[in-house]
């Protein structure tokens, strides 16, 4: 236990950063010109037309158009009702139905989804994934991320973190994650793979990665798309291979108790099966993919139904399709 809790405290100490160390995005710029890297940066999309304006506006003046940082912006998108698509190509984002990449592999609605075909779709060496709904989009949402993966060779994994907006006392910033992460996805950690819980918030949207991992990857379409992810790189490469970096503040709209409670029901059906792939307990019994909540209604209640099957893409590595693009057969 005292090992862990050492070998933590040294990754924190080398591993987590404040964004404010990368200011200087002509540095970041030349770093990433001399080491020959593309970065793509993604954003998925259902139903943003509110907010993804502004995030493609600020980001693509900052970090395409004065600093030449990002290679290309894409929205990839689960079919939106809104008027998401329309606005993102308005303010010059390159625009996707996820239903229409890699058609011959089908179209499953989730997040998941989208993060794992722009695996295919973009072209940088590094895809920089930033969601949609961030009202106070910064610059620092994509510099934070990328640098330590240009800076450091032996970095694979970025993932933010932040704060939501919180009345603080003496000066005590709170540290911990979401709602999901303190009463779900930390308490499994620590049982599980206690070496995970350095990660501040290990369910944030925004992270960064090098193509040459994402590719090795299989991704759950749904909510266990992050939780996942952590566990499959830290087994294959160490904690070593992740860095964190503090992004100050994050404002974006809350969900629900009872979506929470939806996502943390196909979080745990991914953790499961991480554990049962990876021989850490015997074989599960098959489980229940319907999550059960009730609403009253006068003096009767009732149930509410909803089936979260947490469905799993293959590595993309070993997508024909994805193989002949890169020059793989």
């Amino acid at each position: 236990m005292q090992a862990t809790s050492d070998k933590i405290n040294r990754w924190l100490e080398t591993n987590t950063y404040r964004h404010g160390k990368f200011w200087e995005i002509k540095d970041l710029v030349a770093e990433k010109e001399r080491k020959g890297l593309k970065i793509s940066l993604c954003i998925p999309t259902l139903n943003e037309e509110k907010t993804i304006g502004k995030v493609i506006i600020l980001l693509k003046s900052e970090l395409m158009d004065t600093y030449p940082l990002v290679d290309e912006i894409a929205v990839i998108d689960s079919g939106s009702s809104d008027n998401t698509l329309e606005v993102a190509a308005s303010f010059g984002a390159e625009t996707y139905l996820s239903a229409d990449i890699l058609p011959e592999q089908g179209f499953r609605p989730g997040k998941g989804e989208n993060l794992w075909k722009a695996i295919h779709q973009l072209k940088g060496d590094i895809i920089c994934y930033v969601d949609a709904d961030i009202r106070n989009i910064n610059k620092r949402f994509v510099t934070g991320l990328v640098a330590p993966l240009i800076y450091r060779d032996e970095v694979h994994y970025t993932k933010a973190f932040y704060d939501r907006p919180l009345a603080y006392s003496e000066g005590i910033r709170p540290s911990g994650g979401g709602r999901v992460t303190e009463i779900l996805v930390r308490p499994l950690f620590s049982l599980f793979f206690p070496e995970l819980t350095a990660m501040i918030q290990p369910l944030s949207g925004e992270y960064a990665v090098r193509r040459e991992v994402l590719e090795k990857l299989p991704f759950p379409i749904g909510y266990g798309v992050e939780t996942s992810h952590l566990i499959d790189v830290w087994q294959e490469y160490g904690l070593e291979a992740f860095a964190q970096t503090d992004l100050d503040i994050r404002v974006h709209r809350n969900q629900t108790t009872n979506d929470l409670g939806k996502m943390s029901f196909g979080i745990l059906q991914s953790f499961l099966s991480r554990l049962e792939s990876n021989g850490m307990v015997d074989r599960l019994p098959e489980l229940a993919n319907i999550y059960r909540q009730f609403q009253a209604k006068g003096e009767s209640y009732e149930q509410v139904l909803k089936e979260i099957i947490e469905e799993e893409r293959p590595p993309m590595i070993e997508i024909e399709e994805y193989r002949k693009s890169r020059g793989l057969e």
